[in-house]
């Protein structure tokens, strides 16, 4: 099974690091965030990746294919055959496509423009900004057991407080501490379709969060798995030195590999 992950937008709120690299490629302990994504999909056997890449491109391409120069130790012998030796090596199991899906491509393109390489098969999809401690072998089986062309993880990301039930009239019927329901839902990505889903994609213009998604919802096709674990974006500064302080301090909860 194959895993695509969206690695090609500006990240213009974290500007201070994409003008410089794609935001997947911004470094969480000396490692990009996206190879953090693939760890996680990796540890549960999850090791055909496609790269949606876009914005600098360029810069993810490099990456892997000096992967030795950045996972292991390496000796250059100038004196005699000019040859490197790489040392140790350190490498994973995986196989990785880079697709350049264009510049200003939306999200629902850039997928759709993926097809030739998923072929006609369940695939996961999620994006290159976020990091969590996804069951994804959970996920799958839930996805599977529904019968569904599409399954997306959510997240309380909202309420973290005690919550009043109000009647309409004013008077409190209940105050209880919260639940994995109370606050806003939103979509982690750790996404699972089925290759139906690209018969509702038309192009480059489509944003897969609109009329993809929502068509499959009209036809009552897209379920939701809820994820009740760690689960963190990388948007701002201040969230990747967040992530960048759980990582060092060895604690990192989406850290599940050895």
């Amino acid at each position: 099974m194959k895993a695509l992950i969206l690695a090609g937008g500006f990240g213009t709120r974290i500007s201070e690091e994409s003008h410089l690299r794609p935001k997947p490629m911004i470094e969480i302990g000396e490692k990009p965030i996206l190879w953090h994504i693939m760890k996680t999909y990796s540890h549960y056997g999850i090791n055909d990746f496609v790269i949606l890449a876009g914005y600098k491109q360029h810069v993810i391409k490099e990456w892997f294919a000096d992967y030795f120069l950045h996972t292991s130790d390496v000796t250059f012998d100038f004196t005699a055959e000019n040859k490197m030796t790489v040392h140790h090596k350190s490498a994973e199991p995986w196989r990785v496509t880079v697709v350049d899906t264009g510049l200003n491509t939306m999200t629902g393109g850039r997928v759709k423009r993926a097809q030739e390489y998923v072929g006609d098969e369940t695939f996961m999809l999620t994006y290159g900004d976020a990091v969590g401690n996804i069951n994804i072998s959970e996920l799958l089986e839930f996805h599977k057991a529904h019968g569904k062309i599409g399954t997306v993880s959510v997240y309380n990301f909202g309420q973290d407080k005690g919550v009043l039930e109000v009647a309409e009239n004013g008077k409190v019927n209940a105050f209880r501490e919260k639940s994995d329901l109370d606050g806003d839902l939103i979509n982690i990505g750790f996404m699972v379709f089925e290759p139906k889903v690209f018969d509702y994609i038309e192009g480059d213009s489509t944003v897969l969060e609109k009329d993809p998604l929502n068509k499959l919802v009209e036809m009552g096709e897209l379920n939701a798995y809820l994820h009740k674990g760690f689960w963190q974006c990388m948007d701002t500064i201040r969230e990747k030195e967040k992530l960048e302080k759980l990582w060092n301090s060895g604690q990192a909860p989406w850290k599940e590999w050895d």
